[in-house]
């Protein structure tokens, strides 16, 4: 956690060596060396002096890093002892409010550092990960155990009917002294130490997780010999793939890289049985296999740490932990939410495998539906029931349309925004874009990066980030960034999307917006600064629009020739919404309940062994169809392990009911105007963190948020969409 973002009023600036060239006029046998130019300064020593406080991407190099972070953690450090220190009797002012102006250095360099690390990573910057991890675990813990700072807060927070403070302020009081008892204040000396070597532990593993992932998944790209092989998929894909293979120094061989989920995007075109088979097997053996990137006893022991830690703050389990500070406040409402949605699934997806395997029998196949047969019949299914052919729809989606005259064009359709293309500030990598967000009345919201296309330096997925966070109390605008997988295609081809990619482009776009028109006091409850099973919520609600009508329109169009989506292509696609959505739903509430399973594991419980403890998780839930495998399997779900949401993945299928249940809203009150949309902007996406979050929804929605629409969506029950 970040305790304060705010421009620093003393630079610490590295010591500069000056090298100054010496010697006697006398003495000309030598030349005069010439003085070595200092250093450049450190980059995060200081505020940005970009637009808007933007990253300085071009003055960053990978040796800033380190000595930043041991800067920033040791200016916050001295900063929270002059609070914890103190002679005067604590105040909300002179503590919480102090805290929160605290570690500007720390912030700026971890906005960054961490983004980069995700986006675009290279050895230098996992090896400081590596270093700084464990660090940043004891500095969080440093201030989080200080006894004298807890008992400041915790002295405000038994007088807090008695301070006068304003339901936000009173809000940040008590959500400061909730934090410091969950990180382990209230602990005895012996018990804050075993405490501290868990978290560093655990920032140990979580790293390494990380880097063996991304290693193994470029090491373990699929490497094709002979074209033919690659029947089915599209000329503009064997191109790419061609490419590929010619960057890792492969030419004359086609590469086709994996990404993070157990499913691989090829798998849906490639006629080669036998290629799919392979793919697919790499993809679910990954970290599974006993080579150097065997990650299953790294999960094992990561889940075995946080029941300890959850032992230690009182609790039975990690699980309940977590939950305990979510929406749901129970694993209990998490898993009653997942049995309703795997209920369904199961059964939906029993009838698609019966589809499927009536195919698969007519072409006279002889075999029984595997895993990697899946996404290519399924598709031929598609086109048998609703005539529609991923290849037929990806010409009309051209990525800087669906961006611009999507994307945007819905953005200002609901919200009055505009966006201006900035090309004068820095970015990390070329394929990094800058927009300027105007407001309707032309005053400037803040600033909004776009990095869509995959690179062997980029993790897997799709993501937002806040590079710098708004709040009203250091007067900073939001600068936010999307990040995305799609492959790039070869030069001169233009990048055409799947229906999956714009959804996806549309759902970080929703979280963008959280960000992008939060209107906060405080640092702390700026933008996305929500429950794991809240943030997702307005991205979920933003992929409905790409099929408003308007808006669907506006950017379905023939990337050469610009005419529209022909009506009957568009009625095939809004058909179709329902399709394959047992399999969908069933592979990401599989790993929802893998991830809950994981995490109830009790305190003082013996290494499990990984593979036997997920085939028994996905067992005893009834979500062990052997043709759906789960969207993440243990060993490569990086969500849980290194990415913040241990115990919360179900959240994305908590806030799917949020998301469905308000776009619900959206069409009984008219749907995409104006004036909804500025219902949802203020009482939704600029909240913040400010008001609980099952409040905040109950008083957008004006009642509790039902799972019905969802499942009518979804086609899960009757009179789906």
């Amino acid at each position: 956690m970040d305790l304060g973002v705010r421009p620093s009023k003393a630079l610490l600036l590295p010591l500069l060596s000056l090298g100054l060239a010496c010697g006697s006029a006398q003495t000309t046998e030598a030349p005069v060396k010439p003085a070595t130019p200092p250093p450049e300064p450190n980059p995060f020593l200081e505020p940005s002096a970009l637009y808007l406080l933007a990253p300085p991407f071009d003055r960053v190099k990978d040796e800033h890093y380190l000595p930043a972070f041991e800067a920033g953690m040791k200016a916050q450090i001295e900063e929270v002892r002059a609070i914890a220190d103190a002679k005067e009797e604590a105040t909300f002012d002179n503590t919480i409010v102090a805290l929160e102006k605290t570690g500007a250095i720390l912030t700026r360099v971890r906005k960054v550092f961490f983004n980069l690390e995700a986006a675009h990573t290279n050895p230098e910057i996992q090896k400081v990960k590596a270093e700084i991890a464990p660090k940043l675990a004891a500095h969080s813990d440093q201030i989080y155990l200080d006894a004298p700072l807890y008992a400041r807060v915790e002295a405000l927070y038994q007088k807090r009917d008695t301070l006068g403070l304003d339901p936000v302020s009173l809000r940040l009081l008590e959500r400061y002294r909730l934090d410091f008892v969950r990180n382990g204040a209230r602990l005895g000396d012996a018990e804050k130490t075993t405490l501290r070597a868990l978290n560093e532990e655990e920032s140990k593993l979580a790293t390494e997780f990380s880097e063996k992932l991304l290693k193994e998944t470029n090491a373990k790209a699929i490497v094709v010999d002979k074209v033919e092989e690659l029947a089915g998929l599209s000329p503009t894909d064997i191109e790419t793939a061609s490419t590929a293979a010619k960057a890792r120094g492969l030419a004359g061989k086609w590469v086709l890289p994996l990404i993070n989920t157990t499913g691989q995007p090829p798998l849906s075109s490639l006629k080669n049985r036998a290629l799919r088979e392979r793919i697919a097997k790499t993809s679910e053996g990954r970290g599974r296999t006993a080579d150097e990137f065997d990650r299953r006893p790294i999960v094992a022991r990561l889940a075995q740490l946080r029941a300890e830690k959850a032992k230690l703050l009182g609790f039975p389990d990690y699980a309940t932990f977590v939950l305990d500070d979510q929406m749901a406040k129970t694993p209990k409402a998490a898993l009653g939410l997942l049995g309703q949605l795997a209920k369904g699934a199961v059964a939906r997806a029993k009838g698609e495998i019966a589809d499927i395997q009536k195919v698969i029998d007519k072409q006279k196949g002889g075999f029984k539906l595997q895993p990697w047969d899946w996404t290519f019949y399924a598709e031929q299914v598609r086109k048998a029931k609703y005539d529609l052919d991923e290849s037929a729809i990806r010409p009309y989606f051209l990525l800087d349309r669906v961006l611009n005259d999507g994307v945007f064009f819905a953005a200002n359709k609901m919200y009055g925004v505009n966006f201006k293309p900035r090309t004068d500030l820095p970015v990390y990598h070329p394929d990094v874009k800058v927009y300027e967000v105007f407001d309707a009345d032309g005053s400037t919201i803040g600033l909004f990066y776009t990095d869509y296309f995959a690179r062997e330096s980029k993790r897997g997925g799709a993501w937002m980030d806040q590079l710098v966070d708004e709040n009203e109390l250091l007067g900073t605008k939001p600068v936010i960034i999307n990040v995305m997988n799609i492959p790039k295609p070869a030069e001169g081809q233009p990048a055409l999307l799947s229906w999956d990619d714009v959804n996806t482009m549309f759902h970080e776009f929703g979280h963008a917006a959280h960000g992008l028109f939060s209107k906060v006091r405080y640092p702390y409850m700026s933008g996305t600064a929500t429950p794991r099973d809240f943030v997702e919520f307005p991205s979920q609600f933003n992929e409905n629009w790409a099929l408003e009508p308007s808006v669907l329109a506006n950017y379905a169009k023939h990337h050469q020739s610009g005419a529209a989506m022909p009506a009957d292509l568009v009625a095939k696609i809004k058909k179709s919404t329902t399709f394959n959505q047992g399999y969908d739903t069933l592979e990401l509430v599989a790993s929802a309940l893998l991830d809950l399973e994981w995490h109830a594991l009790p305190p003082g419980s013996p290494l499990p062994d990984t593979d036997k403890f997920e085939t028994a998780a996905l067992k005893k839930y009834g979500v062990d169809l052997p043709q759906v495998p789960p969207r993440y399997h243990s060993t490569y779900f990086s969500h849980i392990w290194p990415g913040g949401y241990a115990a919360g993945y179900y959240a994305y299928s908590w806030t799917a009911v949020l998301g469905a249940d308000s776009f619900a809203w959206f069409s009984e009150h008219g749907g995409m105007t104006a004036e909804n949309g500025k219902k949802f902007r203020d009482g939704i996406l600029s909240k913040g963190g400010t008001v609980d979050a099952g409040q905040l929804y109950k008083a957008f929605r004006g009642a509790e948020p039902k799972v019905e629409p969802l499942l009518k969506q979804r086609g899960l029950i009757p009179g789906g969409r």
